[in-house]
């Protein structure tokens, strides 16, 4: 039989001193709370007393270091699969307040939809149902955590939900380490929780699509 749960893990807070849209840039990897983000995220899921039978993570540094902590508790080593990565993004590398300031970006924003200023939703929700059907079914029981970001999650929390992918990023329900958990039933998707097992006070959390 295939997997139980599987649990959209977002990583952790991110050194970003600058505060800008990091997107796919390397080389941004998580602060001293981002590491504690993390363990709690694993602690979270340990709790359940759920056994644990893959880890999946997004390439980029964030999320491989918060499967770290996954890595110590359930002795798995994550699979990287370029499919739940953080979109594409033309504001890469640039403080958002500066950028959206300039009248020369706002025709990035002409089409909410898409977006238009990067990878269309629906084509991530695509390649975030794809990961989790192969992690799924590739699991012979025992839960799985794939470690990915804020933008994929949302989108994919929204499709199941059968809710428009068009929404204001202001408004997301994705926190940094917040846990995500879905069961898949008669090849349907099922969200089952949401948690955020961190404090957030004082995160800084700006570097999202």
């Amino acid at each position: 039989m295939p997997a139980d749960r599987l649990h959209l893990v977002r990583h952790g807070e991110v050194d970003n001193p600058r505060r800008i849209l990091y997107g796919r840039i390397p080389g941004y990897r998580l602060s001293a709370d981002g590491r504690d983000m993390a363990r709690r995220a694993a602690e979270h899921v340990e709790q359940q007393g759920r056994p644990v039978a893959a880890l999946v993570s997004s390439p980029l540094e964030r999320a491989r270091e918060s499967s770290e902590p996954f890595t110590e508790i359930f002795g798995l080593e994550p699979v990287i699969d370029d499919r739940v990565i953080e979109p594409t993004n033309v504001f890469e590398g640039r403080r958002m307040s500066r950028a959206l300031a300039n009248p020369l970006n706002w025709r990035h924003l002409r089409d909410r939809d898409l977006p238009s200023w990067g990878e269309p939703y629906a084509h991530v929700v695509s390649r975030m149902r794809q990961a989790m059907n192969a992690a799924w079914d590739a699991a012979a029981s025992g839960d799985v955590v794939v470690v990915s970001h804020q933008l994929p999650i949302w989108v994919t929390h929204l499709a199941v939900a059968g809710e428009p992918l068009r929404h204001d990023p202001r408004r997301r329900r994705c926190a940094l380490s917040s846990v995500t958990s879905f069961a898949r039933e008669d090849g349907r998707w099922r969200e089952v929780s949401y948690a955020e097992p961190s404090d957030l006070a004082g995160a800084v959390d700006v570097g999202a699509v």
